[in-house]
């Protein structure tokens, strides 16, 4: 079985290409035909993550081990065959190439060629310049970097500054507005 995958980027809008790989090759090997096919060094760390119809990410599948401490599992593009995590056509990834600022490219499995298999990876179509790979610091505006402050920040809406209990708070001081410092003594 061959896998299409077809891959957009919301920075460069003429970019676009399209991958042909064999279904039980490795994500490690879709991560190398990405990179040849965009020119992008493989020296930097990028992931997979597995999303929703609505492009949420929902699974990460990283380039190497990370040191989690959760109870989430820890996939690696090296162990992890396509056909174990896609199966459905139009199914959505997104392949994280600058974590410094969560850039990435848009990834769609386009189709699924059943009975067929393929050697190694192919770019069947390359349109437009890729995006960089990464951006100098001062190109980073305060766009990409902004935080939303929204009344959903504290991760409730209900949340009331006002419930806090100061009891895990004694021994603090108040806010000093005669000498317009704070005083933690």
């Amino acid at each position: 079985m061959i896998f299409k995958f077809l891959i957009l980027s919301d920075e460069v809008e003429d970019f676009k290409r399209e991958i042909t790989i064999d279904a039980d090759a490795t994500f490690l090997e879709l991560y190398r035909a990405i990179i040849e096919c965009t020119g992008f060094s493989d020296r930097e760390m990028a992931s997979f993550f597995l999303c929703d119809s609505k492009w949420r990410k929902e699974k990460e599948i990283t380039l190497v081990e990370m040191d989690t401490y959760s109870d989430e599992d820890s996939f690696i593009m090296e162990e992890c065959v396509l056909s174990d995590f896609l199966e459905d056509e139009k199914q959505k990834m997104m392949f994280v190439f600058d974590y410094l600022t969560e850039r990435a490219l848009y990834i769609e499995l386009s189709e699924i060629i059943p009975g067929k298999s393929q050697d190694k990876p192919r770019c069947t179509l390359s349109e437009g310049e890729a995006p960089r790979q990464q951006m100098n610091p001062e190109e980073i505006g305060t766009e990409s970097l902004s935080i939303d402050l929204g009344e959903s920040f504290y991760g409730d809406e209900s949340f009331d500054l006002e419930e806090l209990d100061k009891e895990g708070f004694e021994g603090l001081d108040t806010f000093n507005t005669d000498q317009g410092e704070n005083d933690f003594h």
